[in-house]
């Protein structure tokens, strides 16, 4: 079983342009998070569980510093006293307020000389011959994780207190008039899961390789905080019975029994949303739910969180043709009428939405809107090989970490592919993470 979706277009020129593209995007995206606050709100820490934005802005400019500067390019450091105080494995996120960081203004500057330098580096590189330049990869990874940390600023506007700072319009509403069946069969049998062929995916989602997975159903469309507010109404966060241990313990310890940023006020739900409190959306997906949380409405279900082998499946495998796609329509890349990404809408689209990003059987959402939790740790595929260096994925491996896929509102289509893999704590409710259920197929669906 080989690895047939479709790559980038391999020509020089055409990646220069999308590493370009892509590049610009990013730094557009990062200059609106961090010029829509003062200088106070971007040095302030707005949750230990996250660093201050103007960490996030300089860390930016590092990376792309040594990466695409010192290790593409061959030039020398622009500032290697800093590089300690930004190394995100060095200094946990609680700590880096007390860290010596470059004030706001500084740190413009330095990520725009940076910057600056990188594009000549991107202009003379020939993008082939060395691992990292080979079809643009280092300038597809530096981009990508400028958006990655793009979305870790905006999970930190949303902590924040005070008046919005950020707005967009609402997604498209679905076709209230069309009927979507709440579960599709996933027909069983091998798939071709992860890639090789994928110019910029990370270590993580290689190599390419067949996966057996037996018939299963699945959700169409994530679960909805409506749904969710009948398992919370049926005294969800008080029956342990639908609780693993650890997320039972979290339960009692912290007082939970909503989502976070959820408040019950005047006989309703609530919910604080990038600063602005508003009734609890009752079609759009669940939002800021922990790994147990998915987990534990799930069982109350009487189904459960699809493993990761499942998702994908359900995602890139095409039954009539037996091809595994790049995304859930096909190989071609995301648009605005096939995924809710990159922040154009700031929240997630109402359950249903989407059509023309469905799955060749009619699963709904499986890219953009919200992280889906799944069932698996997150582990090495067969094969594995760390590049470029063991701690971006390597070092999380384990039962520690589990696996999200699809991206959400706040991911950018550069970071967001069928074969992307997010993973975290099963504790963690500030990311943009909801979920979908699955159940096992009955021997007379085999």
């Amino acid at each position: 079983m080989t690895d047939t979706a479709q790559p980038l277009e391999a020509d020089s020129e055409g990646l220069r342009s999308r590493a370009l593209q892509a590049l610009a995007d990013a730094r557009r995206r990062t200059e609106l998070l961090t010029s829509c606050v003062d200088d106070g709100e971007l040095t302030a820490q707005h949750s230990p569980l996250m660093s201050p934005l103007v960490w996030d802005l300089a860390h930016i400019g590092n990376q792309e510093e040594q990466w695409l500067l010192r290790t593409v390019g061959g030039r020398e450091a622009l500032r290697p006293e800093i590089d300690s105080v930004y190394d995100a494995f060095e200094h946990p996120r609680s700590a880096r307020p007390a860290l010596p960081l470059l004030p706001p203004a500084e740190a413009r500057a330095y990520a725009a000389e940076v910057r600056g330098r990188a594009l000549d580096v991107l202009e003379r590189s020939p993008l082939r011959g060395a691992p990292l330049e080979d079809a643009g990869f280092a300038f597809g990874m530096v981009a990508q994780h400028e958006q990655q940390h793009d979305e870790t600023m905006l999970i930190t506007h949303q902590l924040r207190r005070g008046p919005a700072a950020l707005t967009a319009p609402p997604p498209p509403a679905p076709d209230t008039a069309e009927r979507i069946r709440s579960e599709v069969l996933v027909p069983g049998g091998p798939f071709t899961m992860g890639t090789s062929v994928e110019p910029w995916a990370l270590d993580n989602e290689r190599p390419a390789h067949a996966t057996f997975v037996p018939s299963f159903f699945l959700d169409t469309t994530p679960v909805s905080c409506g749904a969710y507010l009948e398992f919370m109404a049926d005294g969800g966060y008080t029956d342990a019975r639908w609780w693993r241990p650890d997320g039972w313990a979290a339960v009692r310890e912290h007082g939970l029994r909503a989502p976070l940023f959820w408040r019950r006020e005047g006989g309703q739900w609530l919910r604080r949303h990038f600063g602005v409190v508003e009734p609890v959306p009752l079609d759009e997906p669940v939002l800021h739910v922990s790994w147990y949380e998915a987990d534990a409405y799930a069982r109350w279900a009487g189904r459960r969180l699809p493993t990761e082998a499942e998702w994908e499946k359900a995602a890139r495998h095409d039954p009539a043709t037996g091809r595994s796609l790049r995304y859930p329509w096909g190989d071609a890349d995301p648009t605005p009428e096939r995924a809710n990404l990159g922040q154009r809408h700031l929240r997630p689209a109402p359950v249903g939405g989407y059509p023309a990003g469905a799955s060749p059987l009619g699963v709904r959402q499986l890219i953009g809107d919200v992280w889906e939790w799944t069932a698996s740790d997150f582990l090495p595929y067969p094969g594995f090989a760390a590049f470029p260096y063991r701690e971006y994925s390597e070092v999380f491996f384990g039962p520690g970490h589990k696996v999200l896929r699809g991206g959400s509102f706040a991911v950018d289509p550069v970071a967001c592919r069928g074969t992307f893999r997010n993973w975290d704590l099963p504790v963690r409710r500030q990311i943009f993470a909801g979920f979908r259920t699955a159940r096992d197929a009955g021997e007379d669906q085999l």
